[in-house]
C-alpha cells in the first residue's frame, strides 16, 4: 500500500533539517553485536500540539510530494534501534497574546527516517 503524507501536515516538513543518523556498532548485554547505523533523516522542531496530532502516523512509511518528491519518511517514536533519536524536549517559548495575556508553547524535536522511493517500471 502506498501511503501519502497527509497534505494537512505538509507545513511540518517546511523547516526540516536533513541530517545523518550515525551510531557505532555496540555490544549488547547478551553479548551479541548491534549493527552500525547510518541513515538519512529529517530533524524537525514542532509544537507539542502538532506532535500530538501526527503521533498516530508514527512508525509507518509515508511518501512525500513537492520539495521531497521521490522520498518517503517514517516518524521515529519508539523503535529501539533508534532510541537516541526518539522525540525529545524542544524547549518552551514564552509569548504574549494580542490581548496581553502571557502563554507558553512547548516544543518537541522529532526525527523522520528519510528514504528514496524506488518505483519498478514495466518494460
Amino acid at each position: 500500500m502506498r501511503r501519502m503524507w497527509p497534505e494537512e501536515f505538509s507545513f511540518i516538513l517546511d523547516g526540516a533539517e536533513q541530517v545523518t543518523l550515525e551510531s557505532a556498532a555496540r555490544q549488547r548485554e547478551d553479548g551479541s553485536h548491534s549493527e552500525a547505523i547510518h541513515r538519512q533523516a529529517l530533524k524537525v522542531r514542532l509544537s507539542q500540539a502538532d506532535y500530538e496530532r501526527i503521533w498516530p502516523l508514527a512508525e509507518a512509511r509515508y511518501r512525500l510530494q513537492g520539495h521531497f518528491a521521490g522520498k518517503a519518511i517514517t516518524l521515529i517514536v519508539n523503535n529501539p534501534h533508534y532510541s537516541q533519536w526518539h522525540p525529545a524536549d524542544g524547549g518552551t517559548v514564552e509569548s504574549v497574546s494580542d490581548s496581553g495575556r502571557p502563554y507558553s508553547t512547548r516544543y518537541v524535536v522529532v526525527h523522520f527516517l528519510l528514504d528514496d522511493v524506488r518505483e519498478t517500471v514495466e518494460a
